[in-house]
């Protein structure tokens, strides 16, 4: 297993449109090889006083944080899915929601990376 994670500054007044968006990028993450993908929005999220998901993003007060992650069988098959996401005309689609004029989303404050479970339970 491998995980992408992301936490995701989003403009509160455009969280529909990136939830569209992600839904739809989630379909070609699908596509490509991805076993799941996940998006979460902030519900129970202070600020903190030294860190926080808050804090990681420099959330401004009109924007929300989005946690997010994407599954993979393993690091190889995100290697290859992602390539082809990203040359997908349907994933440069949605890519507007993180570009243009005026995107949903602060993509340069958006924190991500590749992990490597170390426990994974499961009921």
């Amino acid at each position: 297993m491998y995980v992408d994670g992301f936490l995701v500054p989003v403009k509160k007044v455009k969280l529909e449109e990136y939830r569209a968006a992600a839904e739809a990028m989630g379909k070609i993450f699908l596509k490509h090889g991805a076993l799941a993908t996940t998006e979460a929005v902030a519900d129970d999220v202070d600020p903190g006083e030294l860190t926080s998901f808050p804090r990681a993003v420099q959330l401004e007060e009109d924007e929300t944080v989005v946690f997010s992650w994407i599954t993979w069988p393993d690091r190889a098959t995100r290697d290859a899915g992602q390539k082809k996401v990203f040359d997908d005309p349907d994933g440069q689609a949605q890519m507007s929601v993180f570009m243009g004029d005026d995107p949903a989303v602060a993509g340069k404050r958006m924190v991500y990376g590749g992990f490597t479970p170390i426990v994974e339970l499961t009921a």
